[in-house]
């Protein structure tokens, strides 16, 4: 638990590359700016690793090595101190034992002990989020004498959380994060994702994640917003 001589953590845990940039990135560097120590988990390697052939598996190993970079650079521009990469297989999350892949997030929950954790939406269309959500939960439930932090947050990434429909439970936000100050520097970290950006109208683009921080920052009257649901807090 912080005291007025530690500063506070802030840990997110996402399943590809890009998706903290767009779930959280500007609240990550708001957070940053006041203080908080960010550190960040990828779950998964972010590319589909099916090439069997030698020429494939060596144009597969140089993308990796460009997406890795592009995760360091964006992370810099976020003021992440720390990046976890996990190497779970990409969209096949689901093939792994949630068991493990809790056991591999609370690794990193207990090293690092944050005070709130960022991750996906349950609802979400990506099945690798949802399998991040619920080993996310598992690895940070409270029992006695375990290491717990005391909030977590669940974001909304486009591409996914807005096709998703699971038993009706789409992202619902209970949480505004006034981005205003940051929402250049979420702007400028996907720009280095290169490799995942696309051009509008798709939803990875900078202009609707421009959009949507504008339409959450309407909801409740502030210029731009990050949203999330709130998942659990637990206060003094």
């Amino acid at each position: 638990m912080s005291d007025a001589k530690t500063p506070k953590k802030l840990l997110v845990i996402a399943a590809h590359p890009d998706d903290e940039v767009l779930g959280c990135g500007a609240t990550v560097a708001l957070r940053k700016r006041q203080g908080w120590e960010a550190h960040l988990v990828i779950m998964t390697r972010g590319l589909l690793g099916r090439e069997k052939s030698e020429a494939a598996r060596a144009q597969l190993a140089a993308e990796m090595e460009k997406l890795q970079a592009e995760t360091r650079a964006a992370a810099d521009v976020l003021g992440f101190s720390s990046i976890t990469p996990l190497d779970f297989p990409d969209n096949r999350m689901d093939t792994v034992g949630r068991m493990d892949v809790a056991h591999a997030i609370k690794e990193v929950v207990e090293r690092v002990r944050p005070d709130t954790i960022f991750t996906h939406h349950p609802g979400d269309y990506n099945w690798d989020h949802t399998v991040t959500f619920d080993a996310v939960l598992m690895a940070s439930r409270h029992s006695p004498g375990e290491f717990a932090a005391r909030e977590v947050l669940a974001f909304e990434v486009l591409s996914s959380s807005e096709r998703g429909y699971r038993n009706g439970s789409a992202f619902a936000p209970t949480v505004y994060v006034d981005v205003s100050k940051t929402i250049d520097k979420k702007k400028l970290a996907l720009t280095y994702y290169a490799s995942e950006a696309r051009p509008y109208p798709h939803p990875r683009s900078i202009e609707a994640l421009e959009y949507l921080a504008r339409k959450r920052g309407g909801e409740v009257g502030i210029e731009y917003a990050e949203a999330f649901e709130l998942i659990r807090r637990v206060e003094n």
